[in-house]
């Protein structure tokens, strides 16, 4: 048993999230391999990368395609291309918790934390748009 609090179990977990949109929004701009990102990350700014953030970060790139192809359906009037990177980047992150780890992580928690994100590092109108994206997705998997 940890001896973390719940909060303090929420907020690894939530600093891991952190970690893994950063190296996705890094990804954006390279064709570099993702162990590659994760080195560089590691020298440039001395990054301690935390399993659930890597496992998270591969685990987008291996499913860019299924990933991609959710978010081209649900953005309506939307390409990938004309989306805001830190957008693009919240929005693989939350459908990867979304779909792949949903017996992990309550769909509420991935799309909380994606909105958070969103206001965090995205544009003012993000949040919203992620928000929109993400409900719809919940709509798709039956779990309004």
């Amino acid at each position: 048993m940890s001896s973390l609090t719940k909060e303090q179990r929420i907020e690894q977990r939530r600093a891991a999230r952190e970690q893994a949109f950063v190296l996705i929004f890094e990804k954006s701009f390279t064709e570099k391999e993702a162990d590659d990102i994760i080195a560089e990350a590691i020298e440039a700014r001395e990054l301690e990368p935390v399993p659930f953030a890597i496992s998270s970060f591969k685990g987008v790139f291996e499913n860019i395609e299924v990933l991609d192809s959710i978010i081209e359906e649900l953005a309506k009037g939307w390409q990938l291309k004309r989306l805001p990177r830190t957008a693009l980047a919240v929005l693989r992150l939350a459908l990867y918790e979304m779909i792949y780890l949903h017996n992990e992580i309550p769909y509420s928690v991935s799309i909380n934390e994606a909105v958070e994100l969103a206001k965090k590092f995205g544009g003012k109108d993000d949040s919203s748009f992620i928000n929109g994206i993400l409900s719809a997705q919940l709509k798709r998997l039956g779990e309004e």
